[in-house]
This record gives structure tokens, C-alpha cells and sequence, in this order.
């Protein structure tokens, strides 16, 4: 089963490295990641094919040309994965590292689902939990 990341991003410099690196550490990696831009006027992009340099898995960056507000950003970068379990992150989510691995095992248990959803916990600016 293919799995692909579908992640939208605008000025999301301060928090996407964090959330880059916790793509690399899962214990089942991506089979790719699918970047929409809506148009930052940070590094955001810089930090994003610096990553695609150095990812063990093709980093596809689409960058807009105009802001598309986030739900339509979103469907940008939707529209470009080719997996079949796609999963979807926000420019300032950090994963856990058996985050893939543990819905693809509930996808392969229970194939007729369409939406696997997981837990969450929230943090501060600097993860620490609120």
C-alpha cells in the first residue's frame, strides 16, 4: 500500500522543521510527501527544498502563485498524491514515530474503511503539552 503525505504550508518557517524531521523518523517512512505553498513570504519554501535535497522519499513542493486560503491549498496538494492511504498534516504538526506504521496496520485490518483518524496532543510553540 502506497502512502502518501499531503502537507499545506504558508509562513510556516518557526515550526516546519520539526515536523519535516518526524516525517524522517517514522518507523514506516512515506512513500512521498506532497507540499502545497500558498504563497509564503518566508524560508518556508527555502526550508522545504532544502529537506527534498536530503529526504529518503520524493518531496513534490506545488507552489501557488497566489494565497488560496487553507482549505483550498489543501486540495492542491491532495490533488497531487498518488497514494492509496494519503495522510494529511498541517505546517506545524510533529508525528510521532509509529504514527504511518499504526494506521497502516488499522487500514490493512479494516480495508473497506475510507477515514482512519488518530489521536492527537496538544502543545505550545515549543511542544510542550497544554
Amino acid at each position: 500500500m502506497k502512502v502518501s503525505i499531503a502537507m499545506a504550508t504558508y509562513n510556516g518557517a518557526k515550526n516546519i522543521e520539526a515536523q519535516l524531521q518526524s516525517f524522517i523518523t517514522q518507523t514506516h517512512p512515506p512513500d512521498e510527501l506532497v507540499v502545497a505553498d500558498d504563497d509564503s513570504t518566508d524560508s518556508t519554501i527555502d526550508q522545504l527544498e532544502a529537506f527534498a535535497k536530503y529526504a529518503p522519499f520524493p518531496v513534490i513542493i506545488v507552489r501557488n502563485k497566489k494565497n488560496l486560503g487553507y482549505a483550498r491549498n489543501f486540495n492542491v496538494a491532495l490533488e497531487k498524491t498518488m497514494g492509496d492511504l494519503v495522510f494529511l498534516s498541517d505546517q506545524d504538526d510533529v508525528w510521532y514515530p509509529n504514527k504511518i506504521a499504526h494506521i497502516l496496520a488499522q487500514a490493512k485490518q479494516k480495508p473497506n474503511y475510507l477515514i482512519y483518524i488518530n489521536d492527537a496532543d496538544l502543545t505550545d510553540g515549543n511542544l510542550n503539552p497544554v
